[in-house]
């Protein structure tokens, strides 16, 4: 999963097993509704735009006219998706669907520009005394959230979180240890993993671990979710009234600041500004944006510069778009930062550092060390890409375009920069192009590596047998396969097993399809 949609799929995933009641309460804030509609999948996207300005029930079968046979899985998943933010409503004979009410109604004022003035906040109309900058805001929540991960690695002369952090870090098994006081604690597996993450995904962790807490702390979950679906809605820059908030989102500011989401002067304050961690909570954007970013851009634009230039440009304290790997498995990164350097440290046999670069090794034991921290190989393997410097990635650019025109015919199918393109062949087979911006023999090895420790696999699903002629096997098992839920297959004995969650699905369709074809 990529890192871009890694922290989407653990909102959801928190947002899917609300009680319906709190669900529907949810989708009484417009704000909170525009929020769920940015963290679904595109083809769940698609299906809400579809029924968001129509008022009649909308027929199953109608749903399979609008994605063609090969989009199947993905039509699955959106379905199960919306069914499970009850988003989706079906009719008495299950023939029907219709979206939330609620949510129908609340995010078509949003998308017409027709709801409560205030429903996105009351921006502060009195002049700060105090000025406070963007630049100001990215450095507070940076410095912020920096703190948090340099005492999870135990960078020496850290200053330590407020109580409300290191609650929030234990609750979630990211660090442990007897006891309540800071020194005491110690990374654990989880927090290996939590490193490796992307800011938004790390900063939802979190916020969940917080939302866990709410019953402790007498607040309304509703009232909680609410206020942060707002703050991801919220204008970078603005300061925002106080006055405007319920009594539980005003002691919840506290906390946010601890966390580098909100910047209040004082707590007596009656604004508060939103940094670029709050704002971009429900998008795909980088949490924050450094200098560093800012140098990574300007590089991404110039092909051919050198190394040199980066090392001279490049500040430090940001790892992005700063790590080279080699086919040999060497690495090399341009930072000086202790944060970073114990971050690489996790899966990477560091043997050299210099005033501005770090050199090493991957290694078979460096790797094994960090899948026995409970680190996968797609965790290593993302940050890797996610890290790369811009010359790894417009020399990847270089070989997926030279790959492309070896196929005779060039229907590309690409779209800013996305990781695959699509070529038809003369015989009529769709060719897939993949950017790979890490060498493919180091991104295989690093895969071995884990399968050595993962021999046998587990999986929970049902086994389909018994089926009465090659036909209705075929039938069924293409189906299944078109949902991504088939797992193995046996034409001969005419068996296949598939997913726990794809069992329904597979079994309405058998339902539906072969006995109706029987009549």
């Amino acid at each position: 999963m990529s890192s871009s949609n890694l922290f989407k799929a653990t909102v959801n995933e928190y947002l899917e097993g609300l009680p319906k009641t709190v669900q529907s309460k949810l989708y009484e804030a417009p704000a909170t509704c525009l929020s769920i509609y940015r963290l679904l999948s595109p083809m769940a996207k698609f299906f809400i735009m579809s029924m968001i300005f129509n008022e009649k029930p909308v027929a199953l079968r109608d749903l399979d006219k609008w994605c063609m046979p090969s989009a199947r899985k993905l039509e699955y998943e959106a379905l199960k998706q919306l069914e499970s933010l009850h988003l989706i409503e079906y009719d008495s004979k299950a023939s029907h669907i219709r979206l939330h009410s609620t949510f129908r109604q609340n995010f078509r004022d949003c998308l017409t520009g027709s709801q409560d003035p205030t429903a996105f906040g009351s921006i502060s109309t009195t002049v700060d005394k105090h000025q406070v900058d963007v630049a100001f805001l990215d450095s507070f929540a940076s410095s912020k959230w920096e703190t948090i991960l340099h005492f999870m690695v135990g960078t020496e002369s850290t200053a330590t979180p407020s109580n409300s952090v290191l609650s929030l870090l234990r609750l979630g098994g990211l660090m442990e240890g007897p006891g309540r006081g800071a020194s005491n604690l110690k990374i654990t597996n989880t927090g290996f993993q939590f490193l490796l993450q992307d800011v938004n995904a790390q900063i939802w962790t979190l916020l969940l671990q917080y939302l866990n807490l709410t019953q402790e702390l007498n607040m309304d979950p509703v009232d909680v979710l609410n206020f942060i679906f707002v703050l991801g809605s919220l204008e970078l820059g603005k300061s925002y009234a106080v006055s405007s908030l319920s009594e539980t989102q005003v002691s919840m500011l506290a906390d946010l600041k601890d966390y580098g989401l909100v910047y209040r002067r004082t707590d007596t304050s009656s604004r508060f500004y939103p940094t670029r961690l709050a704002t971009t909570l429900t998008s795909d954007s980088s949490a924050l944006k450094t200098p560093a970013m800012a140098v990574e851009q300007a590089l991404d634009s110039v092909e051919g510069g050198t190394d040199n230039e980066v090392s001279q440009t490049a500040p430090p304290g940001n790892i992005q778009g700063t790590v080279i790997i080699e086919t040999n498995f060497k690495l090399y990164a341009y930072t000086n930062s202790p944060l970073e350097i114990a971050i690489l440290n996790l899966f990477v046999h560091l043997r050299t550092r210099f005033a501005n670069m770090v050199c090493g090794q991957i290694t078979r034991e460096s790797i094994r060390n960090a899948l026995y921290n409970g680190i996968t190989a797609d965790q290593i393997i993302r940050f890797l890409e996610t890290h790369a410097h811009p010359q790894m990635k417009v020399l990847a650019k270089e070989k997926l375009d030279k790959k492309i025109e070896f196929d005779t015919s060039h229907n590309i199918n690409t779209a800013g920069g996305a990781p695959q393109s699509q070529a038809l062949r003369a015989d009529g087979s769709v060719a897939q192009h993949k950017l790979e911006i890490l060498p493919p023999n180091v991104v295989d090895q690093i895969k071995l590596w884990q399968l050595e420790l993962d021999r046998i696999q587990t999986f929970d699903g049902y086994l389909f047998k018994d089926f009465p002629n090659q036909q209705e096997f075929d039938k069924l098992s293409s189906y299944a396969s078109e949902l991504g839920v088939l797992i193995w297959s046996d034409k001969i004995k005419r068996k296949f097993f598939v997913t726990k969650d794809g069992m329904s699905q597979v079994a309405d369709f058998a339902n539906r399809k072969l006995k109706s074809r029987g009549q």
